[in-house]
């Protein structure tokens, strides 16, 4: 009888441990990442480049996505990475030399510049490998020209000017925006994103596209935020959809009345409010920086959080946030003018 007991707890302890270990390999590996727009390489905040390295430690990101690299006198993507490693953190850096780079944990590969259009540089482009799956991770920084969110709201989107009165057509306002490089910069992308598809890589994409969402300009909002009414399908983030990439945000939180995500302008307790603004006499909030991936089954997205001072700016004068997105506030100086998103991912 105490043989047959013993057989049968070792088979049931066998089961535990078989199933633990199956548990854990479905759990994965946790990888964190944070886009942010560094303001003129961090040079237009005072101590900017002290508060992109706090940041950094605050939030600990597996990669790093910056926008808006260039600053005078200043290679912050080399700074960062001599920097972290004197605070012990070691990481991988690749810039393209114009306005786009990003950091790596992991070992970066085949670094090089991609998806240029006629005037626009080129988003920086990388190859990361995580638990043997290819990362093929794109940095972008959109062409700021032409931004022509501000026409529904009165101003123009080339010298930031109010203008006679808003414009109320969407095909005009889509019109005027395709007069910037940001679309052949996406098109360009998903040729390059096909061919990594194709190849079986994973498709991560995150920057500041100076541009607005279709999913954020829909009939739900159409009548909040000086849209005045039009519904409008930007390009950018159309054609990013219809190749199947996924805005990460919006995925988590579909919702954009609820949770607008607010990437711009944002606020900035080091810098005085008039720098802060484009359209002061406007309600300008906008979602203009972003994560998206290409989803495969070897990969999920698990959070998402805005990172930056909970504040914005409407109509030239400060207001905290009253909407349930969620937030990991800096606890020390903001280095930029927009706010940054971090997503976590499992690779399975």
């Amino acid at each position: 009888m105490n043989k047959i007991v013993t057989v049968v707890f070792a088979v049931c302890l066998l089961w535990t441990i078989e199933g633990s270990v199956g548990r854990e390999k479905t759990i994965g590996r946790q990888v964190k990442v944070l886009q942010i727009n560094v303001w003129q390489g961090t040079t237009a905040v005072q101590d900017g480049f002290k508060g992109l390295v706090q940041i950094i430690e605050q939030t600990d990101p597996d990669i790093i996505l910056l926008s808006e690299t260039q600053g005078k006198n200043i290679d912050v993507v080399n700074k960062l990475v001599d920097t972290l490693q004197q605070l012990g953190k070691t990481y991988y850096g690749e810039t393209n030399r114009s306005s786009a780079g990003l950091l790596s944990k992991y070992a970066v590969k085949n670094a090089q510049g991609c998806c240029a259009s006629d005037t626009q540089g080129p988003m920086a482009k990388a190859y990361i490998t995580i638990d043997g799956k290819t990362l093929a991770v794109y940095s972008a920084h959109l062409d700021y020209t032409h931004y022509e969110c501000y026409l529904p709201r009165g101003y123009s989107g080339v010298n930031w000017k109010k203008i006679a009165s808003p414009v109320g057509d969407a095909d005009s306002v889509l019109t005027a925006n395709r007069r910037s490089q940001r679309d052949e910069s996406i098109a360009a992308f998903v040729q390059d994103a096909k061919a990594e598809i194709e190849r079986g890589n994973l498709i991560l994409l995150g920057g500041d596209f100076n541009e607005p969402s279709h999913l954020d300009w829909q009939a739900d909002t159409k009548d909040l935020r000086d849209h005045n009414g039009l519904v409008i399908n930007w390009d950018c983030s159309v054609m990013l959809t219809e190749i199947g990439m996924v805005d990460a945000y919006r995925q988590k939180f579909p919702d954009a009345v609820r949770y607008p995500g607010f990437t711009f302008p944002s606020a900035n307790n080091a810098v005085p409010i008039h720098k802060l603004t484009w359209a002061p006499e406007a309600d300008e909030r906008e979602r203009i920086d972003f994560i998206y991936y290409y989803p495969d089954v070897t990969w999920s997205l698990s959070d998402m959080s805005i990172v930056g001072p909970t504040g914005t700016i409407v109509r030239g004068k400060l207001q905290e946030n009253n909407f349930a997105d969620p937030f990991i506030v800096p606890t020390d100086i903001w280095p930029t003018d927009h706010k940054g998103n971090l997503a976590t991912f499992v690779i399975y």
